[in-house]
């Protein structure tokens, strides 16, 4: 009895994990596929006379987007880091007054909707002329990252064993250096899962750079593909194709990191 219930357990899960699946096998399917071939009814559902065509359009005209984003996710996750590790630490470890109020501010903030964060911020590069600019973009994204990237570093620190810091403190390390030389290495997992959300965050991101865009020419890979198709409506292999190339560096890097991730996610949920 066990045994079929295992059985119909990894059917369903199969099924479920295809169902979910499909989407990505469509998009990499359409990416090689003609344009002549996508006028049938219905499609085909693997191109065996494929084409290139798609993936040589993205080479052409959408590498100056996909390096915008690069730029923005890689400048993102530094600052992410550089705001939030400290923080994380100081809340955990340093406890100062206003702590847990802080705490819970970052809570609130997370469920502040994007486009009302966005309008704000528009009216303020508006006034200080930043508007369409790569700084401008990378404090925006910035805002999204940290309060979660607070939480998980807090809840990380949170389990360093007190009598590694007060070791280091007795041979007459200060706190940033406790900081510095124990804490930030010991929460590697942490600073892996903050620099992947982050980077992940910043790259998907279209509310922010549709509303700061201000019709420049610093479009990320969003922007790109969402222009693309009002350009382009007809040539399916070439929008699927840019779709393709602008998932590969998330997916790259979630295989990369999952270890990592799961351990910084679940740091602070269990403790001794």
């Amino acid at each position: 009895m066990t045994g079929k219930r295992v059985w119909w357990k990894s059917v369903l899960g199969v099924v479920l994990t295809g169902l979910m699946l499909f989407p990505v096998y469509w998009m990499v399917n359409v990416s090689f596929t003609q344009d002549r071939d996508m006028r049938k009814s219905p499609p085909p559902w693997f191109p065996f006379d494929g084409t290139l065509d798609g993936y040589r359009a993205v080479l052409d005209q959408q590498m100056p987007y996909l390096a915008t984003s690069l730029i923005v996710g890689l400048a993102t996750v530094v600052l992410t880091v550089a705001i939030a590790a400290p923080a994380g630490y100081s809340l955990a470890k340093l406890r100062p007054r206003g702590g847990g109020a802080l705490s819970f501010a970052l809570l609130i903030a997370q469920m502040i909707p994007g486009i009302i964060m966005a309008m704000g911020f528009y009216a303020i590069y508006l006034n200080l002329g930043v508007l369409n600019s790569l700084p401008g973009l990378i404090v925006a994204d910035t805002t999204i990252a940290v309060p979660f990237a607070v939480l998980v570093f807090t809840a990380f620190m949170s389990g360093i064993p007190q009598e590694m810091l007060q070791a280091a403190t007795a041979d007459g390390a200060g706190p940033v250096r406790v900081f510095w030389s124990i804490v930030l290495p010991v929460s590697r997992n942490a600073v892996v899962t903050v620099s992947l959300f982050a980077f992940l965050w910043a790259w998907s991101d279209f509310v922010f750079a549709g509303t700061l865009d201000g019709g420049g020419t610093l479009r990320p890979i969003t922007l790109g593909i969402y222009h693309y198709i009002g350009n382009n409506n007809q040539q399916w292999n070439a929008i699927m194709a840019t779709a393709v190339v602008a998932s590969l560096p998330a997916t790259v890097l979630l295989i990369i990191a999952q270890r990592y991730v799961a351990a910084g996610i679940t740091a602070g949920a269990v403790k001794d």
